[in-house]
């Protein structure tokens, strides 16, 4: 028996082998990359809404149907509403990252000293539960934090604001163009968001955030966190 035809046996065993794996491997990919996911996340600028090592899922069909892996819409949906967690690709690294929707197409948004103005209505703020700083790191725990409650159209929900940390808290009235998002952290002062990468397209914006499945604890052995399994996220 030849080589080759030693070589092409080899081959043939392995695909009939492993086509089950590799076929499980791809529907997953795609399904990953069209229907529905899940990320884990690295950093703190969602606090105390997201916390470092929550694992999220992601509804990769709430804003339309993509061609897997691409930017191609094969069915475009309504598009992100006010106050949503989305993700999306960052244009700085195209790595995917978590924001909250602050600025519609056709908004006009300002803020000034942390407050957010959208077409010239305040939004409302109260006193946040300072009880949300019990499920944050603990170098996060050392540094002066303060909470509040924000009005975001229908959405209400909590930020984080950390006096003294260098951040843009006021700017200039914007218009935000047809297919464009305005995205900001919930942790105001530690957040690279809109204010320094500026808006964000449609085409980037690849899911809705809807729950912590569960959260690991990066200061105790990576265990996961009590109290943070299945939440909804607001």
């Amino acid at each position: 028996m030849s080589f080759a035809t030693r070589l092409k046996g080899q081959i043939r065993d392995l695909w009939k082998n492993t086509r089950g794996l590799v076929v499980f491997l791809v529907l997953m990919s795609l399904f990953r990359s069209a229907i529905a996911d899940h990320m884990q996340v690295p950093t703190g600028s969602m606090n105390p809404t997201v916390v470092e090592g929550d694992q999220i899922l992601v509804n990769k069909l709430a804003y339309g149907l993509r061609v897997p892996f691409t930017h191609l819409w094969l069915y475009e949906g309504a598009g992100p509403q006010r106050g949503d967690i989305i993700t999306f690709d960052s244009p700085e690294d195209g790595d995917t990252w978590l924001k909250r929707v602050v600025g519609l197409p056709g908004d006009t948004v300002e803020m000034r000293e942390e407050k957010l103005i959208i077409n010239g209505k305040p939004l409302t703020y109260r006193q946040g539960d300072a009880g949300a700083a019990a499920a944050l790191p603990a170098k996060t725990r050392e540094l002066r934090l303060l909470f509040a409650d924000e009005q975001l159209g229908e959405v209400a929900h909590q930020i984080m604001i950390i006096p003294g940390t260098p951040a843009l808290r006021t700017f200039a009235p914007v218009t935000i163009p047809p297919g464009q998002f305005l995205l900001l952290g919930d942790n105001r002062d530690n957040s690279k968001d809109s204010r320094y990468i500026g808006l964000i397209g449609r085409e980037r914006i690849t899911g809705h955030a809807k729950r912590v499945l569960l959260s690991l604890n990066y200061d105790n052995h990576y265990l996961p966190r009590d109290g943070r399994y299945v939440q909804p996220l607001r």
